[in-house]
């Protein structure tokens, strides 16, 4: 397989990047075991702290600024506990939170997960409980959201839209992101529900599982390579696209699209040891791969850096970012070059 030339990590500081989708919640609750129960066969748990984290968009726009990139965040919160919490974080992190709504009546998205580990070992998560709204946020609520976005064009290089399927990217967006594509801004949407209206994006950044459904094949045949590359030309036509980037978990990341070959590129999953923690490691990919896309980077380049950032945040516990210093060491560890996939299996 052809190796493709790489660089060191750019200066991100100059760029304005949007951030516009689903907000979560990610609720923590840390327990350390203590006995099984006489009551039933489960576990008990001694109660040991608990906090909130920035889940979803949120945390697309953590990671964003983690890396020095000027950020302001747009979508929806409720306006509850939860929602309270996960304002002030943001604000207290310094992400621009102007264009955030809190809509009284509708519940911000939570995770709750309960993790739970003996001292000085990594905690493991035993259970999560979601509280989702019964539906999106009202459509005029929506409709402010991106107005606020609009009006502030200007502003930003670069647009990342994260979808969870909680309502927030909807047809009307994906008119207005593509027009904004169009006028040569990078949008990148990372995609879960549906692709429908937003042909002339950027990129895309599925994980194998959505490019699974996106092309109705079964997520095992999307480990060989071939049948990987069929299905992202597919989808890269069907979509209009510049560039797919296919997240593919411990097989690392696949980058299709212009200035490729059909068969596209590859890279090894980075990281220092095993997976800690998955959660969030596609909103880090979506994040730097945009931003490297801000800064002017050759695709495959781009992906090589979301690689090594993802490759960093798995190794902590919950949704974490990747900052400027730690991309720039975690470089060194990435097990091999970006290549061509040729006709070789990974």
């Amino acid at each position: 397989m052809n190796a493709l030339p790489s660089h060191g990590v750019p200066d991100f500081s100059a760029l304005r990047v949007a951030v516009l989708g689903d907000l979560i919640a990610d609720h923590y609750v840390v327990c350390e075991p203590r006995s099984l129960s006489r009551e039933a066969p489960v576990m008990v748990l001694r109660h040991a702290h608990e906090y909130v984290g920035a889940g979803g968009a949120a945390n697309v726009a953590r990671n964003l600024h983690a890396l020095g990139a000027k950020t302001a965040l747009f979508g929806v919160i409720g306006r509850d506990a939860r929602g309270r919490e996960l304002f002030e974080l943001l604000e207290n992190e310094h992400v621009d939170v102007s264009g955030l709504v809190s809509v009284a009546g509708w519940l911000t998205p939570t995770k709750s997960r309960i993790v739970a580990a003996e001292p000085r070992r990594n905690l493991q998560q035993v259970l999560r409980i979601d509280r989702e709204p019964k539906g999106a946020a009202p459509r005029d609520v929506r409709a402010g959201v991106l107005e606020r976005l609009l009006a502030r064009e200007r502003d930003f290089d670069a647009l990342v839209l994260s979808d969870y399927e909680y309502g927030s990217i909807d047809a009307e967006l994906g008119r207005a992101a593509v027009e904004l594509a169009r006028r040569g801004k990078i949008v990148v949407l990372d995609p879960r529900a549906t692709l429908d209206g937003f042909s002339g994006l950027t990129a895309l950044t599925p994980n194998v599982g959505e490019l699974a459904r996106f092309t109705r094949r079964d997520i095992d045949e999307l480990a060989d390579v071939r049948t990987l590359a069929a299905a992202a030309c597919e989808l890269l036509e069907r979509v209009s696209l510049r560039w797919l980037l296919v997240t593919r978990g411990n097989r690392g990341m696949a980058l299709f699209g212009e200035g490729l070959p059909p068969e596209g590129a590859s890279v090894d999953a980075s990281g220092s040891g095993n997976v800690t923690d998955p959660t969030g490691a596609g909103d880090t990919a979506a994040a730097v791969f945009a931003l490297a896309l801000a800064a002017g980077e050759a695709p495959w380049n781009a992906m090589r850096l979301a690689n090594a950032a993802s490759g960093v945040v798995v190794m902590e516990t919950g949704c974490a970012t990747c900052s400027r210093e730690a991309l720039r060491a975690a470089l060194p560890l990435s097990p091999s070059p970006v290549r061509l996939f040729g006709v070789d299996p990974l």
